[in-house]
């Protein structure tokens, strides 16, 4: 499975609204500001006028990478048949020897978020319980080469 192409539902409805928000929102007041410091004089010094045609120039390239995606996504709407499995969109609760747990969601590539614990099917951690069972042991080899050893303990859609 390409995670590149897959979104989950909420992950579209998310990205959707930021790209809607940079374009009626950001990108306005953005162009607004650029009006006001070019009004001021010699833009070649004038440092506003520099900084609001860079953050301009950021937020276009964010624009044209949303849209670029988005409309070739696939977005998964249906639980899967079998929910004893972990497939992309699942909730999964990991737990290693020390009885330490951590709760990931698999989503597709272009809406991971690593600080909401949502990551992509294609990561280690992704790839390794992939299609796994709960209280099935699985392995996560790290990109350093690490091993680190887990045990699915509950799995949720």
């Amino acid at each position: 499975m390409d995670s590149s192409h897959y979104i989950t539902q909420d992950g579209f409805y998310r990205l959707s609204a930021e790209l809607s928000q940079l374009w009626k929102v950001k990108r306005p007041e953005i162009v607004r500001a650029i009006a006001t410091a070019a009004a001021e004089g010699d833009r070649s010094e004038n440092a506003e006028y520099i900084y609001r045609k860079k953050e301009l120039r950021e937020t276009d390239r964010k624009i044209r990478y949303l849209e670029r995606h988005l409309k070739d996504i696939q977005v998964v709407r249906d639980k899967p048949r079998r929910q004893d499995k972990v497939y992309f969109g699942a909730y999964v609760v990991l737990t290693d020897a020390l009885g330490e747990s951590v709760r990931y969601r698999l989503v597709g590539g272009l809406e991971a978020r690593l600080a909401e614990n949502e990551i992509s099917v294609a990561s280690p951690v992704g790839q390794a319980v992939l299609g796994k069972t709960l209280d099935e042991a699985v392995t996560v080899t790290r990109p350093d080469g690490t091993r680190k050893n887990y045990t699915i303990v509950e799995i949720t859609y």
